[in-house]
């Protein structure tokens, strides 16, 4: 199965009360299938996994699993700051069905480059599914380095892809001089179809969200080295890409979805909901993007 193109870090629809909405959940699948997006990830940051419960992840894993119907790849999300509790959470993505896992770098411990090769290679030969790193430092305190990266890539044929989320568009040409054999992923919105032209294999994006249709033809025309089609395409979704983050993800990018009509406006403490100063400056992103 293609870890590549537009795959997205789908959120966790929730009622106003905070309890998982279900049915929005499906609804964002379909959506997303109907609109062409190359695979969905849940369970990741956007999707409020810190909130989520142990039994809220099996139903949310099983009910997107049962809606997609093999129809494109789920990658659930199950990297935690705990190795066995990060073999436990990809087993049972496994066992549900998935098609691969992404593994956030462990937060707040700050382990070494050879804590995360040792932790990677752990996960990897405990569970016999197709493993995505994700580097993410502005979150987690932790660095993966592209020669850490590599090396794990060598010891654990299982780890298949990299989402690096630092912006760091030079780590592109690190990954590759180092002969880095992962499908490499662009965790940043607003770097990700410089990062493509550049030879990535895709993105796993939050802007995804609002404009899966854009973003999948953005995808496509990167990935061909078509930058001028590309630059088109993203020219209408450089706002989403800078303003979903005004304040930390996902407040922004579930207030444009329920201003969308798509979710309800759930969110779990200690995230909040949008601030009222932000509203017309999201919409009028939201309306650039439909131009």
């Amino acid at each position: 199965m293609k870890f590549q193109g537009n795959m997205v870090a789908l959120v966790t629809p929730m009622h106003p009360n905070g309890a998982i909405d279900f049915e929005a959940l499906e609804r964002l699948v379909e959506w997303h299938l109907e609109e062409g997006t190359d695979g969905l990830v849940v369970l990741g940051t956007t999707g409020e996994s810190p909130t989520i419960n142990d039994a809220e992840r099996v139903q949310v894993i099983d009910r997107v699993i049962k809606s997609v119907r093999e129809r494109t790849p789920v990658i659930v999300g199950t990297g935690t700051n705990a190795t066995t509790t990060t073999i436990a959470y990809t087993k049972a993505a496994l066992e549900a069905g998935a098609d691969a896992c992404l593994l956030v770098t462990p937060y707040y411990n700050k382990p070494t480059q050879e804590g995360l090769f040792q932790h990677y290679c752990a996960v990897a030969k405990a569970v016999p599914i197709p493993q995505i790193l994700y580097n993410v430092p502005g979150r987690t305190g932790c660095d993966l380095l592209p020669e850490t990266a590599a090396r794990i890539a060598e010891a654990a044929p299982n780890v298949v892809a990299l989402k690096d989320a630092t912006g760091k568009l030079e780590r592109l040409a690190e990954y590759k001089a180092l002969g880095c054999k992962l499908l490499l992923l662009s965790g940043d919105d607003s770097s990700e179809m410089e990062f493509m032209l550049g030879g990535g294999h895709g993105v796993i994006s939050v802007t995804a969200n609002v404009a899966p249709k854009l973003m999948t033809a953005l995808c496509r025309a990167a990935m061909k080295g078509q930058r001028k089609e590309a630059e088109a395409i993203n020219a209408k979704l450089i706002k989403l890409h800078t303003d979903l983050f005004v304040e930390p993800n996902p407040i922004p990018v579930k207030w444009i979805l329920a201003e969308m009509g798509m979710i309800q406006s759930g969110i779990r403490l200690p995230l909040t909901a949008l601030s009222e100063s932000y509203h017309a400056r999201l919409r009028e992103a939201l309306a650039e993007s439909q131009a």
